[in-house]
């Protein structure tokens, strides 16, 4: 499995990043401080719906530079957070972001390496993930996992960008994929269901969420090109601004169409 396991200290860490300084500074000013993907708190709350998060021990898998991290304290009353990364600099800034907002004693950030997930069985009350399991391409692996670590009647509540189908992506979805260049393992929402009935879990919703992030992403690209481009471009030169603009000009077409689809993911180890 290509998940997180405990790494020793952000010393250990690979230097080939994928959110380096520029990347981070660019997804934060188009998705707000300390969010790493698209909608903020309110897509975090939507992703939550009605599962009760107050006084909760939480782990966070891919917690970014910690806005989603604070949002489950702040927000969702969660008791405890545990937010986890394999990327020192989002953990750095999800640290120092922590500090400042006075909840060290809620929130732990810790650098982990690819592996299981470092939690004992049966320990965690809730295993929440916003946009970043896309990174773990085995989904079997990473139910089963999970499962492992909730307690019974816990809950894996996460968002996930999803490809439609089991196929090989349309030429247009593996342009975009390859225009991402952050190590995607997109799996379908008929091998995700399947993954965590395997695992045994029960029930489990997948709600698509393309028709929302279609539009959005539309208008990202206009403010990319039009009317912010001057901005993003003193934040993180012409050069990467480039870059960003050719990722989302693929991604559009591929929302359009629907091939790209992310979800949100809910699913409850039997009590």
């Amino acid at each position: 499995m290509d998940g997180p396991e405990e790494a020793d200290s952000d010393d250990n860490a690979d230097d080939d990043v994928l959110y380096g300084e520029h990347e981070i500074v660019f997804l934060e000013e188009l998705w707000g401080e300390g969010f790493l993907s698209p909608g903020g708190p309110e897509e975090v709350a939507r992703t939550i719906g009605d599962i009760e998060f107050t006084g909760r021990l939480v782990v966070d898998i891919g917690c970014g530079s910690g806005g989603v991290t604070i949002t489950l304290v702040g927000d969702h009353a969660a008791g405890r957070v545990i937010g986890i990364d394999v990327e020192p600099p989002v953990c750095e800034q999800a640290r120092a972001r922590v500090e400042r907002q006075g909840l060290s004693d809620r929130i732990e950030i810790r650098r982990v390496s690819p592996g299981p997930l470092p939690f004992d069985d049966a320990s965690i009350d809730i295993v929440f993930s916003k946009d970043s399991i896309v990174h773990i391409p085995d989904k079997e692996a990473l139910a089963a996992d999970v499962f492992r670590v909730l307690r019974p009647g816990g809950w894996f509540v996460a968002s996930d960008w999803l490809i439609a189908h089991d196929d090989q992506p349309s030429p247009e979805m593996a342009a975009y994929i390859a225009a991402e260049d952050l190590d995607f393992g997109m799996a379908s929402p008929h091998r995700y269901r399947a993954a965590l009935e395997g695992a045994g879990f029960v029930d489990i919703e997948l709600v698509n969420r393309n028709e929302w992030y279609r539009d959005v992403a539309r208008d990202e690209l206009e403010r990319l090109t039009g009317s912010q481009r001057g901005r993003f471009e003193s934040l993180v030169g012409p050069s990467e601004l480039a870059r960003q603009i050719r990722t989302w000009t693929a991604m559009v077409p591929v929302l359009a169409s629907g091939e790209h689809c992310p979800h949100h993911i809910r699913a409850r180890r039997p009590a």
